[in-house]
């Protein structure tokens, strides 16, 4: 039972199915091979440089103050680490499925079930709560123009039930009854999914051109308003640079994280590069770097424009330059508010992209039926995966307020990224134990000697822990409140870094055991680290996830499983 749940595929394997399915009758021909390493990079950069830059940033930049800007390369580090274990992986198994495949042939079936499911929620949430972002920006965008659509249609029903801010209450009052229940829904969430998930049935080409013109356009407005904002920046601004020391800007993390995981996405459109080997690995790369210097230049410029203490707004770059009193001010208002609008698109065009190859990627392995693996036969994309996954995010963006999703979507993309990077650990030790199913990458990780760095990483954060944590190890392990009562809000609390301490221990163990290659583990423990700050609140419903996803792989998938009807 045990060995049948950890069962592998092999990496040749995972090549040759791609071309065996061709002759399927559900597939119906091959996906079309239309992306280069530019296309490939302009994804990247059209899934990062998105809602974060425009929202999110703000809310970081308050918590962090101009120290965000040591967040944003710290987590560009984490990303980098990991970006290689993917580079390599994406070389090794030039196949659609990102983090679901390269789990499947390191560490098993169930394994890669998990991080599929996974996946899965990652996309949809995070789509979900893209296309509510772009309505917003759209809204705002015709009210700017005199254009004004009725409230009810911009907004969920629970948001104007509550009545919280002058629009939320005329939505309630205005919107038309059926019976008792108000019929209140965001009508241009819904619609700017129909017309993503048009884009992308219709073939891999019209998408690739879609991305490339919203990609230049948007990267030319956000240069050109860096440009304007250096002018008005003023360096006493930035004192102090961390008022609310380390722990303010770690506060940003899953905000921060959540623009970071474009290159996961990339990973997805395998089967459409030309020559993913090569390509993939440099455009992870590439998109990477561009992104970090355009986040780290929009936060230097944010908060030299005005005190971190204003930018707790949606619209923090809109906000800087209709405050700065100038006769330039509202045309540049205007321009960010059209650059939101095409970078909202551009990252849901992108996470829309993806999901429907996961789908596919699951269904071909037989852990979910046949028709998500269905290739059109005019358009070469995966037909039914796609049409499903517009109703996945459409319909939930009509009625839904997730103001969650961008923490619970972090979650998702750090363990995926937690198992890529321990995904390369576990193929350096089935090599060792001479595994003929493992061959080497084209691209391949440089290796670095972990045995004595981790160990002595390790002894470092304990003495910084013990010297700057208040009370040390007794003060961090006591877990009551104030009058001496055990707390449990204090326990949960403390439980995932309870969680990392141990994990850190084992990784410098094995380190010193095995002689882990440097990079990997780096990305491992920084993102394991990165998981301990998400939240236990995020945890916990990603679990109740997880555990719906376990009782479908169990009723279908293990017994459906091409590894399991092939023995």
């Amino acid at each position: 039972m045990i060995q049948e749940l950890f069962r592998r595929k092999s990496v040749t394997k995972a090549s040759q199915e791609v071309v065996s399915d061709l002759a399927d009758e559900h597939s119906r021909g091959s996906m079309t091979r239309a992306l280069g390493v530019r296309d490939l990079t302009f994804m990247g950069i059209a899934a990062i440089v998105g809602a974060g830059i425009f929202s999110t940033i703000g809310a970081a930049s308050f918590d962090g103050g101009p120290g965000i800007v040591l967040l944003f390369i710290f987590v560009s580090i984490a990303c980098g680490f990991s970006a290689v274990c993917y580079a390599e992986f994406a070389s090794m198994v030039p196949v659609s499925g990102s983090a679901y495949t390269y789990s499947y042939v390191a560490f098993g079936e169930i394994i890669a079930w998990i991080i599929g499911w996974d996946l899965l929620m990652e996309y949809a949430i995070g789509n979900i709560a893209v296309a509510i972002s772009w309505s917003d920006y759209f809204t705002s965008l015709l009210n700017g123009f005199g254009l004004h659509i009725p409230d009810y249609l911009t907004m969920d029903y629970w948001t104007a039930k509550a009545m919280a801010t002058p629009d939320a209450k005329a939505a309630w009052l205005t919107a038309p009854s059926l019976g008792n229940f108000k019929l209140i829904c965001d009508l241009p969430a819904f619609i700017i999914t129909v017309i993503i998930t048009w884009i992308i049935y219709i073939g891999i080409k019209e998408s690739k051109r879609s991305t490339n013109a919203m990609v230049i356009l948007k990267m030319i407005i956000i240069l050109l308003v860096i440009a304007a904002g250096i002018f008005y920046v003023e360096p006493a601004n930035w004192h102090p640079f961390l008022p609310n020391g380390i722990g303010g800007v770690l506060k940003g993390t899953s905000a921060v994280f959540f623009a970071y995981i474009g290159f996961d996405a990339i990973s997805t459109t395998a089967e459409e590069c030309r020559n993913p080997q090569r390509d993939l690995p440099k455009a992870m790369f590439n998109s990477l770097i561009i992104c970090t210097i355009v986040y780290i230049l929009i936060a230097l410029v944010l908060t030299g424009m005005t005190s971190y203490k204003n930018l707790n707004v949606g619209d923090p770059l809109a906000f800087v330059f209709n405050n700065m009193h100038s006769k330039w001010s509202n045309i540049i208002g205007g321009v960010v508010a059209i650059s939101a609008v095409i970078a909202t698109a551009s990252v849901l065009l992108v996470f829309q992209l993806g999901q429907p190859r996961i789908w596919m990627s699951m269904s071909r392995d037989g852990l979910l039926p046949p028709i998500f693996s269905r290739i059109h036969p005019k358009y070469k994309t995966p037909s039914f995966s796609t049409i499903l996954t517009g109703f996945v995010v459409g319909i939930p963006a009509l009625f839904l307020n997730l103001k969650i999703v961008v923490d619970l979507t972090s979650v998702g993309t750090l363990f995926a990224f937690v198992l890529v990077c321990g995904g390369i650990l576990r193929l350096q030790d089935l090599r060792k134990r001479e595994q003929n199913d493992i061959p080497q990458s084209k691209f391949k990780t440089p290796y670095i000697n972990s045995k004595w760095i981790i160990p002595v990483l390790f002894v470092i954060t304990v003495v910084l822990f013990v010297n700057y944590y208040p009370g040390g190890f007794s003060g961090f392990l006591k877990f009551t409140d104030k009058t001496g009562v055990a707390n449990w809000d204090v326990i949960r609390l403390k439980v995932p870094y309870i969680l990392f301490a141990i994990v850190f221990v084992v990784t410098a163990v094995l380190s010193f055991l095995r002689n882990y290659s440097l990079i990997p583990v780096l990305g491992f423990l920084c993102c394991t680290y990165l998981l301990s700050e998400s939240g236990t609140t995020n945890w916990e419903r990603f679990l109740v996830w997880l555990v719906i996803g376990l009782v479908i792989y169990f009723l279908y998938g293990r017994k459906k499983s091409k590894l399991n009807t092939m023995k």
